[in-house]
């Protein structure tokens, strides 16, 4: 079962008073499966919000389908079953953590008993639960994002979609949210979530989408999207045509950098010992060898720049 799913979702902003329409959504095919850490990537303008907000039904789609947890997206019965954290939010700052939380549990007709309990679990997870009798207006950023979290997670939905949860946060705060992603994950719930900080989607998620002007341009798990090789930058004292040749023997591809550098890209990790000692047996006076691995970084840059040419 699809968590999310859309069918050439398109969506088109048409001015009031003349101007050409903006198409936001470009028959846009998604498919999230249930259970998984999907992460919805884009540069800005990409139409990540737009979708999110079809997906929760603040927005009607121009055509195509969206459906939520198998029912159409916006319908009533997918919102039951959905929590979502906005990029931009404003919550009531005169309220006291614990008077936040149970609004919504009552506007989510929460039983009293059921509601008390996951106040208490969502604060202790998201890290207020010494805070819960301190007003909204005197938490940092950072702290109303969390407790922000902890609404949407608060009646336990199958999904979870999170716009921006970590841009307001420090350190410690983005590994708080590592932590409830990870707990919701091992609940069986569904978390999409829409990030620019690229090493924290690459350390949750199961699977990530990289869309550009209202499409999808991959979609996939890291080790289907992430080539599984390393460019090792190797130092010596000089580079000479013997050590280049050693090293062509065990790398897929040499580049000389300069007459001290070269690069060596290694089919994986564990050729590298091996492209060392060909150096060394070379005689190849080694001072640095540094390893990079493609990181999802390094993919979205190159999408997106090839999309645009």
């Amino acid at each position: 079962m699809w968590a999310i799913e859309t069918r050439n979702l398109r969506k088109v902003y048409r001015p009031l008073f003349g101007g050409n329409p903006i198409t936001a959504v470009d028959n846009l095919n998604l498919q999230v499966p249930a259970g998984t850490v999907f992460g919805f990537l884009g540069p800005n303008g990409a139409g990540k919000t737009t979708t999110i907000q079809i997906l929760i039904g603040n927005v009607y789609p121009t055509a195509g389908e969206a459906f939520v947890l198998g029912h159409r997206a916006g319908a009533l019965a997918a919102k039951r079953k959905l929590g979502f954290l906005p990029e931009k939010f404003q919550f009531h700052d005169f309220l006291t953590a614990e008077e936040f939380l149970r609004m919504h549990g009552r506007l989510a007709k929460m039983d009293r008993t059921t509601l008390q309990r996951r106040i208490d679990e969502v604060l202790e997870l998201v890290g207020l639960a010494e805070r819960r009798t301190s007003k909204i207006r005197e938490f940092s950023k950072g702290m109303q994002q969390r407790v922000g979290l902890a609404q949407a997670i608060l009646h336990d939905p199958d999904l979870v979609i999170l716009d921006e949860p970590t841009s307001a946060l420090d350190p410690l705060g983005r590994r708080r949210v590592r932590e409830v992603v990870q707990y919701l994950k091992e609940r069986g719930k569904t978390v999409f979530l829409n990030s620019h900080l690229l090493s924290e989607v690459e350390r949750s998620c199961d699977q990530v989408a990289i869309i550009n002007k209202g499409r999808v341009i991959v979609q996939g798990t890291l080790d289907e999207l992430l080539v599984n090789r390393s460019v090792v930058r190797v130092e010596l004292r000089r580079v000479e045509p013997c050590v280049l040749e050693a090293a062509a023997k065990v790398a897929q591809k040499v580049h000389p950098v300069d007459e001290r550098c070269f690069t060596a890209e290694v089919a994986s990790e564990d050729d590298i010992p091996e492209l060392a000692r060909a150096i060394l047996d070379a005689g190849g006076a080694l001072i640095g060898l540094q390893a990079h691995r493609e990181t999802l970084e390094d993919l979205f840059i190159q999408t997106v720049e090839a999309e645009g040419r």
